[in-house]
């Protein structure tokens, strides 16, 4: 199978874009604040100092909510119990479902109360059993598909000092009532993967991860003449959907917005820097390319950029887009460039550009999927 992998540099001037809540201990530096109205940003600390992070999951609810942006894009319902969540689990109706995975295993309940709460909340019903112990209940199946799009969590680039911005809150009659919060200026790195394989396709064997659909979705893609897949364990979608939902999600990609405090440090989380390609089997193409360099700036690793299209030129399916944003690391742009070229076999007199804006390298992988649907997605 072939996967699409890429790497990208996230710039925050001054940004809190993923919080943990309210500090429940002393800041490392040992002093308190004066306020009880004091929020913490996510960090991992290590012996080389304190790095901000981003959840994968803030980032991938930042893309859910950016592809409801997309053209045709229609995100999956959702059902709130007391203590879990869950979508309607249907892969077949929704891409959100496809290619974000789901787990909907709603435990025993009673069948018709149960249904007609999902009905109301645009939810299917779900294949069960009767509960041996109770005739009045009914055990649910649990469907598992693991996710084609995967993330990393975004690290800082390098080590800050956090800072510590004061603000209150004026607008009435009294005293002003304070608050603060950490913020941090640094760039933010992360990894991800889409199994291009696994897009459109859906498993219903008994096992964790793979079952898909149940009799009540199995009936429903009969219906709709999915075509068999890997000897009539899964159905797949016509290649032509398969394809469009790649492309939803290099467009939601190409205009995510999102994170925490942008009121107040509004951040642009759009890439500043993006590294891609495709290439057959899982293993990550990019992912030693950027490191943080002696100021804590991001730093394009020519040699490991050059070292991945050796040891993986076997397997390449694709050319490396690349896009860096002018203005930002300008002072590389004339090495990355150069080894682009190099390993693209360009010529000097060759005048294509190779190193665009970021927004223009993800259109660029949208485009050759048309060209290339078939092999990519084979």
């Amino acid at each position: 199978m072939a996967f699409l992998s890429g790497i990208f540099v996230i710039d925050c001037p001054a940004s809190a874009l993923n919080n943990s809540g309210k500090f429940p201990w002393l800041p490392l530096d040992g002093s308190a604040s004066n306020h009880d109205n004091w929020v913490a940003v996510k960090k991992v600390h290590t012996r080389q100092g304190t790095f901000p992070y981003v959840s994968a999951q803030a980032f991938r609810s930042w893309l859910r909510e950016s592809l409801k942006g997309v053209e045709g894009w229609a995100p999956s319902p959702v059902f709130r119990e007391e203590k879990v969540a869950y979508t309607d689990a249907d892969p077949i109706t929704y891409a959100d479902d496809d290619l974000f995975g789901y787990m909907r295993a709603p435990g025993s309940a009673k069948l018709e109360a149960k249904e007609q709460a999902w009905k109301a909340k645009g939810l299917r019903a779900q294949e069960s059993t009767k509960d041996k112990n109770d005739k009045d209940k009914a055990n649910f199946v649990a469907l598992t598909r693991s996710s084609p799009f995967r993330v990393s969590t975004l690290v800082s680039v390098a080590p800050v000092e956090l800072g510590r911005d004061y603000g209150n809150m004026s607008r009435q009659d009294g005293d002003p009532v304070p608050h603060e919060h950490e913020f941090y200026r640094t760039a933010l790195l992360g990894v991800f993967s889409l199994d291009l394989g696994m897009v459109g396709r859906f498993y219903h064997v008994n096992r964790t991860g793979y079952r898909h659909l149940d009799a009540v979705l199995k009936a429903v893609a009969v219906e709709k003449n999915l075509a068999p897949y890997d000897d009539g364990r899964a159905f797949e979608l016509p290649l032509d959907e398969r394809k469009l939902r790649v492309k939803q999600l290099l467009d939601g990609l190409a205009q995510i917005c999102g994170g925490a405090k942008l009121a107040l440090h509004y951040t642009d989380v759009t890439p500043r820097f993006i590294l891609m390609g495709v290439s057959r089997g899982g293993n990550h193409l990019f992912a030693t390319t950027v490191t943080g360099g002696s100021k804590g700036e991001p730093v394009v690793h020519l040699e490991a950029l050059r070292e991945a299209d050796r040891v993986y030129k076997n397997t390449l399916l694709s050319r490396f887009y690349a896009g860096l944003a002018q203005g930002y690391l300008d002072s590389q742009r004339g090495g990355v460039e150069s080894a682009l070229r190099t390993i693209a076999g360009m010529t000097e007199d060759d005048k294509t550009q190779i190193l665009v804006h970021p927004v223009e390298a993800i259109r660029a992988v949208a485009q050759d999927l048309d060209q290339k649907a078939g092999e990519w997605l084979k």
